[in-house]
């Protein structure tokens, strides 16, 4: 196949906006990273910024808002290309299966979430200022599979989710931020697709699919206003599991029987998106939609990192003592113990791949380890305590959450400090 033009004509978007292109480093972020001891060696990556909240757009606490972050790309751009990376995060009555990550706007506050967050980033956006950046937006992630996994007669059901999938503000929100930002022509919108430890199982990969289809083209929105999607956005699921693959069995006995993959079909996320991006062209969109994957802290580097395959005595020493993912359970989200950066953000590293990004910033708390009166809206998950003996969700297991964290967003030494040690690659 032929490149692309890497400077195509305006509203002609390329295939891979990342091929070719250099990635906004946050200032904020790197100041913080450069700050600890040996952080200089990552303090250079690229991030994504995180639009939570209304006051994010202009700017709160005294942190860069918007504008501000699309001024310093420019002048970080030079005469190349440059991407800059937005999570777009603020639905209402957002991430209804867990409280540390709660959002602003209420259920219904669909109007507001419209008109006071997705217009004005639409407006900033579209500023022919910026017309030469190629702006990647991560849309509101941990929200579309919740609706398909979190909801009815399952166990892992909440009553928020219900709520979210009988209003239909989630699939509204997903649709109208879809249509208003793929106006612009610089805007290269990514959904967020969960991971494989969430949608890698059959009766939720291809509901989740449909699911995705259905908030695509709601509000206005088509599927040509997806570019692409995006997995493991600020989780921790490994990229490849090389000691083991799903169609090993051990004794005669599947490794999908085992308690870790628990019937899952995939082991790791690069085989998960690869697939799940096959299975959401077959339902309608883009036959060129690329995947991200977010690599920020799924590395599981260090000394627990196994050398090779577990023994086969049973199906479960043959996967407990070779995975990567040194998790408690694949539930399990909030400042885990053990974690290592990932790849390093790179383009194009596999087939269907856009990138690897580092759309979370490593060193920033997914949530609090107890409850810190806060206004920004963030409640306290216990998935987030160290001492939490779990819920249906993550199999009733211990969280396996650092101590000490700090509320979502704000910088977490310790847990950086983790991340560097347990990098794989390693630094």
């Amino acid at each position: 196949p032929t490149t692309p033009p890497t400077t195509p004509p305006a509203g002609n978007r390329v295939d891979n906006p990342y091929a070719g292109a250099k990635v906004y480093v946050n200032p904020e972020w790197s100041a913080n990273a450069a700050a600890e001891p040996g952080g200089t060696r990552v303090s250079n990556q690229p991030t994504g910024i995180w639009l939570d909240r209304i006051a994010a757009i202009a700017g709160a606490d005294g942190k860069m808002g918007l504008r501000a972050h699309l001024d310093e790309a420019l002048k970080q751009k030079g005469s190349g290309e440059m991407v800059v990376q937005l999570v777009v995060y603020d639905l209402p009555g957002r991430d209804c299966s867990a409280l540390a990550s709660n959002g602003e706007l209420g259920p219904t506050e669909i109007d507001k979430y419209k008109t006071q967050f997705i217009d004005p980033i639409a407006a900033i956006l579209a500023d022919s200022k910026y017309a030469g950046l190629r702006i990647v937006t991560a849309v509101e992630i941990d929200s579309l599979p919740n609706l398909v996994t979190n909801t009815g007669s399952r166990a892992t059901a909440t009553p928020q989710c219900d709520t979210m999938l009988a209003n239909g503000n989630y699939v509204k929100g997903v649709g109208y931020a879809l249509h208003k930002l793929g106006a612009v022509p610089n805007v290269y919108n990514y959904v967020d697709a969960g991971h494989h430890g969430w949608l890698g199982w059959d009766d939720n990969f291809g509901p989740s699919a449909d699911m995705f289809k259905k908030a695509a083209t709601a509000e206005g929105a088509t599927p040509a206003d997806v570019h692409g999607f995006i997995t493991n956005t600020a989780n921790y699921s490994a990229l490849k599991e090389n000691n083991f693959t799903i169609d090993d069995s051990v004794n005669g006995v599947s490794v999908r029987q085992s308690k870790w993959v628990d019937w899952n079909r995939y082991v790791d996320e690069l085989s998960f998106a690869q697939a799940f991006r096959a299975k959401l062209v077959s339902v309608g969109f883009d036959p060129g939609i690329g995947m991200l994957i977010d690599t920020s802290r799924n590395g599981w580097g260090g000394t627990a990192r196994p050398a090779g395959p577990g023994a086969k005595t049973t199906v479960d020493t043959y996967v407990e003592g070779g995975r990567y993912d040194r998790r408690i359970h694949i539930g399990n989200w909030c400042n885990q113990a053990g974690a290592g950066l990932g790849e390093r953000p790179q383009a194009a590293p596999a087939a269907g791949i856009d990138a690897y990004v580092w759309m979370k910033p490593p060193g920033e708390s997914d949530g609090s380890s107890s409850a810190i009166p806060n206004n920004e809206g963030k409640g306290f998950d216990r998935m987030c305590d160290p001492t939490y003996t779990g819920n249906p969700r993550n199999g009733n297991h211990l969280s396996g959450a650092l101590p000490d964290a700090p509320l979502s967003g704000r910088w977490f030494s310790a847990q950086f400090q983790e991340l560097m040690k347990n990098a794989y690659p390693a630094l």
